[in-house]
């Protein structure tokens, strides 16, 4: 059975998540999904939704067999207890695959390193987008509710 771990924050669920999500379960037969914790999420502005209704939202996709939170302290943790055959990256991730692949390495851990494409299907796919979208349409209609 071919393992594979997908990572990401995953804040306000689009179509390229759902597009990163099935491009990395079609390269194996079982896929985990590590969500990151609110508190290490340093590389762009923290998330709208908090981290347990993230991992919550994320395993309810079909697409996903397990969803975990990441560890707070240790990034490489999960992995290890997961043991995974490949780990996919997303096109926008900021991960150093070489460093990765040297911290895997010193873990007893050589899973193949896949980044995943640009989904370019629909015309929002990124969580930045739609909050600045939401944002804009606020200003324009400063008063009005969409509840």
């Amino acid at each position: 059975m071919r393992r594979v771990v997908a990572t990401g924050t995953f804040d306000i669920l689009h179509p390229g998540h759902l597009y990163y999500l099935e491009e990395s379960r079609r390269l194996g037969d079982e896929l985990y999904v590590i969500v990151a914790r609110d508190r290490n999420v340093k590389h762009k502005p923290k998330p709208v939704i908090p981290e347990g209704q993230r991992v919550k939202m994320v395993a309810a996709l079909r697409v996903v067999d397990h969803a975990v939170l990441g560890d707070l302290h240790d990034m490489f943790r999960p992995i290890e207890e997961i043991r995974p055959d490949i780990i996919t990256f997303g096109y926008d991730q900021h991960f150093d695959e070489e460093k990765i692949r040297g911290e895997l390495e010193k873990r007893g851990l050589s899973p193949r390193l896949v980044r995943i494409g640009q989904y370019r299907g629909d015309p929002v796919c990124s969580s930045r987008e739609i909050v600045r979208s939401v944002r804009e349409r606020e200003e324009d209609n400063p008063g009005t509710s969409r509840d």
